[in-house]
């Protein structure tokens, strides 16, 4: 009976480990991103997508194989909420990548970095707050007791 506990877990692994390595495969290559023909921006939205696999299979895996606990719940949502914006900021590292291509322009260098760290800021200070309110409460029990 304990096989029957692991499939689900070897199941998700196997899809997790798909969602990270295929994209490279697929697309890291001179039919995506070293692709002559391909923009810059093209490249970057590629390479956000990469990236995104890489993100969401890491946590997928992470998720299967972790225990849950009480704050478990706002750990899941932090990470699913930051998931577009690092990816958006790994975009950049990406051979050939631009944030955008001819004839728009920006003055700025990396512009998508102007919304990426911002959101990233909020969503950290979620968590914090939310980790200080969890704090507060123990705290509270403890006394309670």
């Amino acid at each position: 009976m304990a096989i029957l506990y692991y499939i689900p877990r070897l199941l998700l692994t196997l899809i997790a480990l798909i969602t990270i390595i295929v994209p490279y495969i697929a697309d890291f290559n001179v039919t995506h991103v070293y692709n002559p023909e391909w923009p810059g921006h093209a490249r970057f939205h590629n390479g956000q997508t990469m990236s995104m696999g890489v993100y969401l299979g890491s946590m997928t895996l992470w998720k299967t194989w972790s225990s849950t606990a009480e704050q478990d719940r706002l750990w899941t949502a932090t990470v699913i909420a930051a998931a577009y914006y690092i990816t958006q900021g790994s975009a950049y590292y990406y051979p050939g990548a631009t944030a955008w291509d001819p004839p728009q322009e920006f003055s700025v260098p990396h512009v998508h970095l102007y919304v990426v760290i911002p959101i990233l800021s909020l969503v950290a200070t979620a968590y914090g707050l939310e980790q200080w309110r969890f704090a507060g409460e123990a705290g509270g029990r403890q006394k309670a007791l």
